[in-house]
């Protein structure tokens, strides 16, 4: 459990351990990067199928990606939450994944990022890219000091993600209610044992810059 942690400025520190405040970790190759969702059966089947998402997956809404699986987790409740009971990692290129963050807004105005709110709000308005950094979470899914990163994709985003940028989808629900199981049993080694690697992603710095990564 990561617990003794304290904040210093732009990085969080667990243990001896320093975390930059916001980082993106990720399982990812040279070429791809995963990221993960979670939908009910009648999206999962049908993408599985394909290989990409198509109908009843609809590319109008805003379809929100992330790079942390014990993020997904807390989102989708270990895959029990209505709707969120299937969960898919998804590998994306990184053409694709660093397109997206060099053209995003942050979802909530920054004054450090943006000259004015109304810079921001303008930005907000046009770009197909909107990301936020929500506390990381624990093995409990209880908020960590520090950031994980979310990214939501809409309009030509959502079309690059579904017909460009998609390399496999692979349907990870056992996983996560594996892990699941485990933590109820109070096993907490074999439950970390089956989180998948995730490691700092580096960023271009031009890219870090837009979405303001440590």
């Amino acid at each position: 459990m990561e617990t003794g942690w304290r904040r210093a400025s732009g990085t969080a520190t667990i243990g001896i351990v320093s975390i930059p405040l916001r980082q993106v970790r990720a399982g990812y190759t040279d070429e791809t990067i995963t990221v993960y969702q979670a939908y009910s059966a009648a999206i999962v089947d049908p993408a599985l199928a394909a290989g990409r998402f198509v109908a009843p997956f609809k590319r109008e809404r805003m379809t929100w990606i992330k790079p942390s699986f014990r993020w997904m987790m807390y989102r989708c409740g270990w895959a029990e939450k209505p709707g969120q009971e299937r969960v898919l990692a998804v590998e994306i290129t990184r053409d694709g994944f660093e397109w997206a963050l060099g053209r995003a807004c942050l979802s909530h105005y920054d004054r450090d990022r943006y000259p004015s709110r109304s810079d921001w709000a303008a930005r907000l308005k046009t770009s197909p890219v909107r990301v936020q950094w929500d506390p990381e979470r624990s093995l409990d899914l209880a908020p960590l000091p520090y950031r994980s990163l979310q990214v939501g994709l809409s309009g030509p985003a959502v079309a690059r993600y579904v017909d460009d940028w998609i390399v496999g989808i692979r349907d990870v629900t056992a996983t996560a209610q594996a892990i699941r199981a485990h933590l109820r049993a109070g096993e907490r080694d074999a439950a970390t044992a089956l989180l998948p690697a995730e490691h700092p992603y580096p960023l271009p710095e031009p890219v870090a810059a837009v979405v303001g990564a440590s």
